[in-house]
């Protein structure tokens, strides 16, 4: 069948879609009824005649005008459409979805092929993202509160007479009440908490400083529903702290010696400590500035450009997705059945709740991604292996692996992505800073 013998009409649809309407000559429709009688002939096993035998007429009320126009259907329609894509130049994302609307002996054939493609990306100027800047002091405070994480470890625990403080130790008493009730699995005796976020619930880091030995607290707590007690699970409830006593850290004070054992001799005195703590808070205080702006910007040139997503790519994102979060709940020894009734969810719930999301990622990788083609920065095979290869020397896992990596079609896309990221994200902000 040559391509000039289809006749095709296109469209552009919503969603990166585009409709073809294809009609097929008479004589190609009858050219495939032959074959598939033919075709049924030459299996056909009828009474009174040898294996494919039997006349095809006798063939063909056997298997019937309905079951035989399917045939056609199966054996027409996939070569037909993928002439008119051929001839349309159209690169579809998945498997075009047909209608036909005419198909029988003697008559054109009319089909109607709705299929998604890559979708286009209008994109933003580059030159003119508004990116706001937000730099990271580091302060003479921020300093002294990393050389006292440093030398905690190192603190003497020391009773005090007087009241509690924050970053105390608090012996204390707990009772925790819900529904009228004390909740008994949860009653504590002088035990010792830190009084700090992140070890203490906030309610009562609130409210016991400035409390003294047998005075008495009370917060009130709203306990999230997966909360371990099945008691306390998705409820208010009160808790009454009573102060037993009271017990301060004292640090060791920051002196030359400290700095030698802090570092192993590397620094010889307090104060060149003290420097190198601020360098390294400076260092990190860089790399979240630059790690803000690459998100900023990214997001500046996403809001600034256009592009209208398929479905067909969300739910192949989606289901990867879901592939993915299968694989590690087995790895933890869990079903995905079990881990969607837990949260009260069926699938297809999921994969709504997760749309959006996937939607949003989607839309930075096709933006990304053309910002990447029209800059010219798209990597080539040598560029991918030896990123792979600087990617594996600071790596320990990846050490012994590089010739398996190279080898793997599968890593090799992902370190040519990750590339590619990269010399965009500096584009990006080589461009923007330009600006400033």
């Amino acid at each position: 069948m040559a391509p000039e013998e289809v006749s095709v009409v296109t469209e552009r649809l919503p969603k990166s879609q585009v409709g073809m309407s294809i009609e097929v000559p008479a004589e190609v429709v009858d050219a495939t009824y032959d074959r598939v009688l033919n075709r049924l002939a030459s299996r056909a096993k009828i009474e009174g005649f040898r294996p494919g035998r039997a006349p095809r007429a006798l063939v063909e009320a056997r298997v019937g005008p309905a079951a035989l126009r399917e045939e056609v259907v199966e054996t027409m329609v996939p070569e037909v459409v993928q002439q008119a894509l051929v001839k349309e130049s159209i690169d579809p994302i998945d498997n075009p979805d047909v209608e036909v609307l005419e198909l029988e002996r003697g008559r054109p054939a009319k089909l109607k092929a709705t299929i998604s493609v890559m979708p286009e990306v209008t994109l933003g100027d580059a030159t003119k993202l508004d990116v706001d800047k937000h730099p990271h002091e580091v302060t003479d405070e921020m300093v002294e509160r990393r050389l006292e994480d440093l030398r905690e470890p190192m603190a003497e625990i020391m009773p005090v007479e007087r009241e509690v403080r924050v970053g105390d130790i608090a012996v204390i008493d707990i009772e925790v009440e819900a529904d009228g009730r004390v909740v008994e699995s949860e009653t504590r005796k002088s035990t010792e908490a830190e009084v700090k976020e992140g070890v203490l619930l906030p309610e009562l880091v609130a409210v016991l400083p400035g409390a003294f030995t047998d005075e008495k607290r009370e917060a009130r707590v709203s306990f999230p529903d997966s909360y371990s007690e099945p008691q306390l699970a998705g409820k208010d409830a009160t808790i009454r702290v009573t102060v037993r006593g009271v017990k301060e850290k004292v640090l060791p004070p920051l002196d030359d010696e400290l700095a030698k054992s802090l570092t192993g001799g590397k620094q010889e005195t307090a104060e060149a400590y003290r420097q190198a703590v601020r360098e390294d808070l400076e260092e990190s205080a860089k790399s979240l500035e630059k790690l803000e702006r690459e998100q900023a910007v990214v997001k500046a040139l996403v809001d600034a450009s256009a592009v209208d997503v398929p479905d067909s790519l969300i739910d192949r994102e989606l289901t990867s997705e879901l592939e993915s979060l299968e694989r590690t709940l087995n790895r933890q020894g869990m079903k995905l059945d079990r881990y969607l009734q837990y949260l009260g969810k069926t699938v297809d719930q999921w994969m709504e709740d997760q749309r959006p999301d996937a939607e949003a990622r989607l839309k930075v990788d096709l933006v990304l991604a053309e910002f990447a083609r029209r800059e010219g920065l798209d990597p080539s095979d040598e560029d991918v292996l030896e990123f792979l290869e600087q990617q594996a020397d600071q790596d320990e896992e990846l050490k012994g692996q590089v010739g398996e990596l190279k080898q793997s079609p599968s890593a090799r896309s992902y370190f040519r992505s990750r590339l590619r990221r990269r010399r965009v994200l500096d584009r990006l902000l080589e461009i923007t800073h330009a600006l400033d």
